[in-house]
């Protein structure tokens, strides 16, 4: 695992020992930013259920200006500080040991781009996704990574699906915060 591109370009990122996270492949990694890349510059991210955080560290890498990771699991907080202290982005992130769920409820922040990467069971990302909107910003974009099979729903609040993408064993669903009267 390692930074694809931007001023940590190659840095190597510490993996996590067993099959509790799964982190995302390069491949879909570089998929996913070649389709937000223009929207990355000076924004604020929220990685949720982050596991060893590279997808927030991949956006500060490529001009991102602050990242805030959420897990809940003790030994994948420990894997993203490592990560965050590794790539020299301590300055510009929060980690958190939380339930997003709860985060989300709770949060007073704003964010313009949103990773929602959770395990692949019960609906997380659409259950996540539902909680969204209090923390997004005007022109926010959300990146869903899911089972090609766990079907998305084509709008949540005032999210829209922008584009849907899959790669072999993975969707990626880009949803894009509608315009107030598109609502």
């Amino acid at each position: 695992m390692r930074i694809v591109s931007g001023s940590a370009r190659g840095r190597k990122l510490f993996a996590p020992m067993g099959m509790d996270i799964r982190p995302t492949t390069d491949k879909v990694k570089e998929a996913m930013f070649s389709i937000i890349h223009f929207d990355l510059p000076g924004t604020r991210v929220l990685d949720l259920f982050a596991g060893t955080g590279q997808l927030g560290l991949e956006a500060l890498s490529r001009g991102a200006s602050f990242a805030c990771f959420t897990d809940a699991s003790r030994k994948a907080v420990d894997l993203i500080k490592k990560n965050v202290q590794a790539t020299g982005f301590g300055a510009q992130s929060k980690v958190l040991l939380c339930d997003a769920y709860s985060y989300l409820a709770s949060c007073g922040d704003t964010y313009d781009i949103v990773f929602l990467d959770p395990p692949y069971e019960n609906s997380m990302c659409e259950k996540a996704a539902a909680l969204l909107p209090r923390v997004l910003s005007g022109n926010a974009i959300v990146v869903c990574e899911s089972r090609p099979d766990e079907p998305m729903p084509a709008q949540i609040g005032g999210l829209r699906i922008a584009k849907e993408y899959k790669y072999s064993n993975i969707r990626l669903t880009v949803y894009r915060n509608m315009a107030p009267e598109e609502r």
